[in-house]
């Protein structure tokens, strides 16, 4: 009797055994796949915060360099964030979230750190439109730096602008860096406008066929500074001019 109960009961402690390890096999599962997912819900986290802290400290970097900016322009600017661009596609401009209410008005110089951005073209109380020099409505009196030949740099395209009345005579070359001349009653002289990038010699004009690599890149602009030229200011440079 003893002999044919041993087996069974062997099978049944084992059976219940079985159960055992996996049940408590189960909740160990349960608890690892629970610990998982809070571990994922962490690490989610945590990507977020590291990318919200690069980008602070990308846009912290970016508003240092145009406190320097502005100290070297010497002349008081408001910064300003690009919140938009031009909704009829008919213009290459910006809408930034400063206006009248912080002193901006219609021609003011906008720039950034790496040189001329454009000018204002139409103004609210919280909010101003930015022409940019890349426009084809847009021109800039500027100079090339080097040897003091004068031109205008109009808009081509976001890669490209042009500089026109360059006489064949003039003596440029690729890598000259082109600034404003301070005539034009909008831009102080010696902002970087752009480099030349390319020099022909025009067919059937007088002048020279000119590229210009833009200062700034469009693609990224972010945040600019609008120089603050009050009347009197733009009165002096004119009688300068």
């Amino acid at each position: 009797m003893v002999e044919g109960a041993t087996p069974v009961q062997s099978f049944f402690r084992q059976t219940v055994k079985l159960l055992k390890d996996l049940w408590e096999d189960y909740f160990y599962l349960v608890d690892v796949r629970q610990e998982n997912r809070r571990l994922k819900l962490e690490l989610d986290s945590l990507k977020r915060e590291n990318s919200l802290f690069r980008e602070l400290v990308a846009t912290q970097e970016r508003l240092r360099d145009l406190l320097k900016f502005k100290d070297v322009v010497r002349q008081p600017a408001v910064a300003g964030q690009v919140v938009g661009l031009d909704p009829t596609g008919w213009f290459q401009s910006v809408v930034i979230n400063k206006g009248t209410k912080s002193g901006i008005n219609l021609d003011m110089p906008v720039v950034n750190a790496s040189g001329v951005v454009g000018r204002i073209v139409s103004v609210s109380p919280h909010y101003a439109k930015v022409l940019l020099v890349i426009d084809q409505n847009s021109a800039v009196d500027c100079l090339v730096q080097r040897s003091r030949d004068r031109g205008m740099v109009r808009g081509q395209s976001a890669q490209v602008c042009q500089l026109d009345y360059m006489v064949k005579s003039s003596d440029v070359k690729e890598g000259d860096v082109i600034i404003t001349s301070g005539l034009g009653r909008v831009f102080p002289k010696g902002l970087p406008v752009g480099t030349i990038s390319n020099v022909k010699e025009g067919e059937g004009t007088l002048f020279k066929d000119i590229e210009v690599t833009p200062a700034v890149d469009f693609s990224k602009l972010e945040e600019v500074l609008v120089i603050l030229q009050t009347p009197s200011e733009e009165r002096k440079m004119a009688l300068d001019n």
